[in-house]
């Protein structure tokens, strides 16, 4: 399917059932902008996207020529099997969109590729995940450099740090129950962790893909976050939800903090804090339940 000269540039978005898929729904509807429509991709029969593809099980739909690609389909849980075919289904839409020259590939990934550490995590570090979600994660990574290498389609990691509301925390939590915080010696709010809004995420990628769409060439990988870090203890404070210290464990991880040098250079983050975070998880309606 080609397109005409001068036509809108289709955006097909992977996982459109998934929390961050849904979140984006709600802000973007059917388009990032005018000149950029989005084709909704679910796995399963859903009447309001656009097309059904089992991604990696069947083959892929006819898929418009030059097309822009945000993929967000993924496991984020289960054993080692599920979780392998992180790599399986992003190496599957890669090379549908290499067989359709698409423009660029955003491969949605994760801060959990990289090993935890007292200084903010840079996307030039090497990366050391420490559980099988980062390891799946990194795979995924790895396998659409592989299948779009030599290619004319540009390819650009995602690497997102917590999602405000997707997340293991405020996206778990319920008034009325108690929520147990990690202590981590000298921060009285517990885990420090790199947060992001998902309108504010909705921002990020809509500047993103429309920098592709004008033929900006971007970086291979970009962190994604707003800044500064805040603690946890702050966001279920802003929520409105109570907690408490549990026992310390060896294993707790005191700080994840993405270095975002490099997305501030491309877009405008609005300055992160607690009671703006659980403001625009709020200000979707429905969402992430």
């Amino acid at each position: 399917m080609n397109l005409p000269e001068n036509a809108p540039i289709p955006v097909l978005v992977t996982g459109a059932g998934g929390r961050v898929g849904r979140a984006l729904r709600a802000v973007w509807g059917t388009g990032v902008a005018e000149n950029l429509p989005i084709l909704w991709q679910s796995r399963d029969f859903d009447q309001t996207c656009d097309l059904i593809w089992d991604i990696g099980q069947i083959p892929p739909p006819v898929l418009p020529n030059g097309l822009i690609v945000l993929h967000l389909a993924g496991e984020t849980g289960g054993n080692v099997g599920k979780l392998a075919q992180n790599a399986t289904v992003t190496q599957a839409v890669c090379a549908a969109a290499r067989a359709v020259r698409a423009r660029h590939v955003f491969v949605m990934s994760t801060a959990a590729v990289y090993a935890p550490g007292a200084l903010p995590l840079c996307e030039d570090d090497a990366p050391g995940p420490v559980n099988p979600y980062g390891v799946s994660k990194l795979a995924a990574e790895q396998a659409a450099l592989r299948e779009l290498q030599g290619s004319t389609t540009g390819l650009t990691v995602l690497r997102l740090a917590n999602l405000a509301g997707a997340d293991a925390l405020l996206g778990n939590a319920r008034l009325g129950q108690i929520v147990t915080l990690d202590p981590i010696a000298g921060q009285t709010g517990g885990p420090e962790r790199s947060y992001i809004g998902p309108r504010v995420l909705a921002q990020v990628l809509a500047g993103l893909l429309d920098m592709v769409a004008k033929g900006r060439a971007l970086p291979a990988v970009v962190n994604v976050a707003q800044q500064p870090p805040v603690f946890m203890a702050g966001l279920l404070q802003a929520r409105g939800l109570d907690w408490r210290f549990g026992a310390p464990r060896a294993e707790a991880v005191p700080r994840v903090v993405l270095n975002t040098d490099r997305l501030a250079a491309l877009v405008d983050l609005p300055h992160a804090d607690p009671e703006a975070l659980v403001a625009d998880l709020d200000s979707i309606s429905g969402w992430p339940r």
